[in-house]
């Protein structure tokens, strides 16, 4: 799968993010030189996560037949020590059953088990990322 990302030129710092038929806009705050038009990559990242955890919930609940309602994912961000090699996140779920549901303390626990095996978790700490960055050839492709 390819995603592209190209810089708006209408602003200094946006980018447009192209995924299949999906366009979303990354930017950087103000204070960084840009408009803050978007969340900024790092905010991408810690929404991955969230959308992760969310979406495999959601599909363990239904796989198992779980009533679930309303599922809400909080990611806190903790940068401090990024510089030195350590980016943390702190993932709240809040989860209710389907309208006249109630969940299980059971099923909420396994629920939670569920969420905390979510891919982009493992992605995020037990793959090892390899990355190969180079400068393609004349102009960018349209």
């Amino acid at each position: 799968m390819t995603t592209l990302v190209e810089r708006d030129l209408s602003q200094p710092m946006r980018q447009l993010i192209r995924v299949r038929d999906h366009l979303l806009a990354s930017d950087v705050s103000v204070a960084q030189g840009g408009h803050d038009a978007g969340p900024s990559p790092h905010d991408l990242y810690d929404a991955a996560l969230g959308a992760c955890i969310s979406l495999t919930l959601l599909w363990y609940a239904k796989r198992h037949a779980i009533p679930v309602g309303p599922v809400q994912v909080r990611i806190e961000r903790d940068a401090a020590a990024e510089r030195d090699g350590v980016y943390r996140l702190d993932a709240v779920v809040y989860v209710s059953g389907a309208p006249g549901a109630e969940l299980s303390s059971e099923q909420r626990t396994a629920l939670l088990a569920a969420a905390g095996n979510c891919p982009v978790h493992r992605l995020m700490t037990h793959v090892r990322t390899e990355i190969a960055t180079s400068l393609g050839e004349g102009d960018a492709p349209l």
